[in-house]
């Protein structure tokens, strides 16, 4: 039996836990850089809390609101900058996985004035850091639970994470409430990444039984919505199910990661524009007939939680992201060549993954 684990990021969930908790945005310091997108952390309600409660507590703040969606590692490079300049003590992200994910880079890039653009790619893990705090308005990313961050890099445009333990939250505060203003596609767009975490982790080669727990508890939280989404369905316990079940999902992928999905899923993304978390579910039945070849013996409590066959299952998933992309044999074989020097996910993927297979499922969307 195997439960390795690692996850320091202090969790605080439930309605209003950010205002009744605003002592432990007292503890990280005196003054913060709030780093938000451009409507959710408003809309939602978040920074409205956030700031009440960092008043409560005697914290003043600024705010760097130029967070876009898949955000650049530039952006929070010159977030950094402004932290410094403002003499912030932490970072506070409010929103879903992209401001979430940037604030975990902005605290890097705080702590070292000397560090280049790319150089948080390469850098001596664990990086110097701020300690951040984190305020979900999505379910779907996990990253309140995360070692991860993915960024954008300008000068390419393609989509590479950051990971360690430098990039953990010292706190995140998890309350649904906040989940409610979300749109309804994105909404089945985030809660289709967070059933993919769920999904890709039980499946890795690098599977515990700690993230088995984890991943099947979050496929049976998410299961539902995820193979039938309708508007009709988002009742105010469902948004808690959602959010609740991405945090699961979350636990589940910061130990075993993520599988090709994630990986080929990014090209959809950078070039087409797919949201990701549909960008992921495309992939879904490729991945669940790799698991019927090499892993048929985990397929039994997918099906069992979500009462129906695993490749009907996945087939669910995949029509619900909806994706309209037609990709040539030619491009396929193109674009998998990136990933020849070979990707982590491809490795812990059922049966391993190769480029070959990568292009297979990019000409088979």
């Amino acid at each position: 039996m195997k439960i390795n684990s690692y996850m320091p990021a202090r969790i605080v969930s439930g309605k209003n836990c950010l205002t009744e908790n605003a002592s432990l945005l007292a503890a990280l310091g005196k003054k913060c850089l709030i780093v938000t997108g451009g409507r959710s952390a408003e809309a939602s309600g978040a920074l409205a809390d956030c700031l009440a409660a960092l008043e409560s507590v005697g914290v003043t703040s600024e705010r760097y609101g130029k967070i876009a969606p898949n955000p650049t590692v530039e952006s929070c490079y010159e977030a950094g900058a402004l932290a410094r300049e403002c003499g912030a003590d932490f970072i506070v992200g409010i929103g879903g996985g992209s401001a979430q994910d940037a604030a975990k880079a902005v605290a890097i890039f705080a702590a070292n004035p000397s560090m280049d653009v790319m150089a948080i790619y390469t850098r001596s893990i664990p990086a110097k850091r701020l300690p951040v705090a984190l305020i979900g308005t999505t379910a779907g990313t996990g990253s309140e639970v995360t070692g991860v961050s993915v960024l954008t890099a300008g000068q390419t445009g393609r989509k590479k994470s950051i990971s360690g333990a430098d990039c953990y939250a010292a706190v995140s505060f998890c309350d649904y409430r906040y989940t409610l203003s979300v749109p309804f596609d994105t909404t089945v767009s985030t809660a289709l990444d967070a059933c993919c975490h769920a999904v890709e982790a039980y499946l890795a080669a690098s599977c515990n039984d700690l993230v088995a727990l984890y991943a099947l508890k979050a496929v049976g939280l998410l299961h539902g919505f995820v193979g039938a989404p309708s508007p009709e369905a988002l009742t105010e316990d469902l948004r808690e199910r959602l959010y609740i079940g991405s945090l699961y999902a979350g636990l589940a992928i910061n130990i075993a990661g993520t599988d090709f999905p994630h990986t080929v899923g990014y090209y959809l993304t950078e070039t087409y524009g797919v949201p990701h978390g549909k960008a992921c579910a495309v992939f879904m039945p490729v991945l669940m007939e790799r698991a019927k070849k090499y892993c048929p013996e985990k397929l039994g409590a997918i099906e069992e939680i979500t009462g129906c066959d695993a490749a009907a299952f996945a087939e669910k998933i995949k029509r619900a992201a909806s994706v309209n992309v037609t990709i040539c044999k030619e491009e396929a074989e193109r674009v998998a060549q990136r990933w020849s020097a070979g990707v982590k996910n491809f490795d812990r993927s059922p049966g391993g993954f190769t480029v070959e297979d990568a292009a297979d499922a990019l000409a088979g969307i």
